[in-house]
C-alpha cells in the first residue's frame, strides 16, 4: 500500500487531473485504488460521476468523527476505484479542527483502512492549509504536478519547506515521489524550456511521461469521466496510462 498526496498550493497545474486520471487508469490496470478527495471544491468527486448533493456523508464527517469509514467510501463507474467524496462543507472544517486535537492528524487515523488498496491518491486543496497538512501527515509520499507555462516553479520552494517542516514535526518518512509536467505543447519554446527548467533541477524526480494540453483531458469532467474512460484513445488519456505506468515502476517494491 502506498500513500500519494497530490499537492501544489498553485492552483490550475492539472492537480485535480491528474490525481483523477492517474487513479483511474492504475484502476484499469487491476490495482485496487482509493481517492480521498481533500479539496472543498469536490471536482476529484463530480470528475468520477459521484453526485456531491446526493451524498449522506464526506471527507468532512469523516474527519469530524461524525461518520465511519464505510459509511463515506463509494465506488464509482471505474471497476476498482473507491473514493472518498469531498463537499462545499470541508472548507469548514479548517476553522472546526483549528482547536482540536491532534488536527493535523487526523486523516492519519484511516492509515489501517488504507491498507484494503494497493494505492491511495489525496487530492489536496491548492493551499498549504491544514487540509494539504492532513494529507501530508497521511501520505508515505506527495506528487507535485508542475503546468510548463510561466511561473511553473513559483511557489515550489515554499511547498519545500512546508513539506521539510511537516518532516520535521509530523511525518519524518515523506519524501518526494515524482514532479509531472503537464499542459505541455511540444509546438512552443516555451512548454520545451520550462520541461527542461525543471529536469534540470530535479532530474530522478521528474517523469518521464509528460501529461500534454488535450481538450479531451478538458472535458471530459462535464461528463464525470476520467478521461481514459472518456475517450482511452485521445493523447491525454494515452499519456495518463503511460504514466501510471512509471508509478507502478517507482512504487513495485511496495506492491511486491
Amino acid at each position: 500500500m502506498t500513500v500519494l498526496a497530490m499537492t501544489n498550493q498553485k492552483g490550475g497545474v492539472g492537480k485535480t487531473s491528474s490525481c483523477v486520471n492517474l487513479s483511474a487508469a492504475l484502476a484499469l490496470k487491476g490495482k485496487r485504488v482509493l481517492l480521498v478527495d481533500m479539496d472543498p471544491q469536490g471536482n476529484a468527486t463530480s470528475g468520477l460521476g459521484i453526485d456531491r448533493g446526493a451524498l449522506s456523508s464526506s471527507v468532512y464527517e469523516l474527519l469530524l468523527g461524525d461518520a465511519q469509514f464505510d459509511q463515506v467510501a463509494v465506488p464509482c463507474d471505474v471497476e476498482n476505484l473507491w473514493v472518498l467524496p469531498a463537499t462545499i462543507d470541508l472548507a469548514g472544517a479548517e476553522i472546526e479542527l483549528s482547536s482540536a486535537i491532534s488536527r493535523e492528524s487526523r486523516l492519519r487515523k484511516f492509515r489501517d483502512r488504507f491498507q484494503e488498496y494497493d494505492l491511495v491518491f489525496i487530492d489536496c486543496p491548492p493551499s498549504l492549509g491544514l487540509l494539504t497538512l492532513n494529507a501530508l501527515v497521511a501520505a508515505d509520499k506527495f506528487v507535485v504536478p508542475i503546468q510548463c507555462e510561466y511561473y511553473a516553479l513559483e511557489g515550489l520552494s515554499q511547498l519545500l519547506k512546508t513539506i521539510d517542516l511537516v518532516r520535521q514535526y509530523l511525518n519524518p518518512s515523506i519524501d518526494l515521489f515524482g514532479i509531472i509536467l503537464t499542459m505541455y505543447d511540444n509546438r512552443t519554446r516555451l512548454s520545451r524550456d520550462v520541461a527542461e527548467q525543471v529536469r534540470q533541477g530535479f532530474p530522478r524526480e521528474t517523469f518521464e511521461t509528460m501529461i500534454p494540453r488535450n481538450v479531451r483531458v478538458s472535458e471530459s469532467p462535464s461528463y464525470g469521466m476520467p478521461v481514459v474512460t472518456y475517450d482511452p484513445s485521445s493523447q491525454g488519456a494515452q499519456a495518463y496510462m503511460e504514466l501510471a505506468k512509471e508509478v507502478l515502476s517507482r512504487c513495485q517494491g511496495h506492491l511486491d
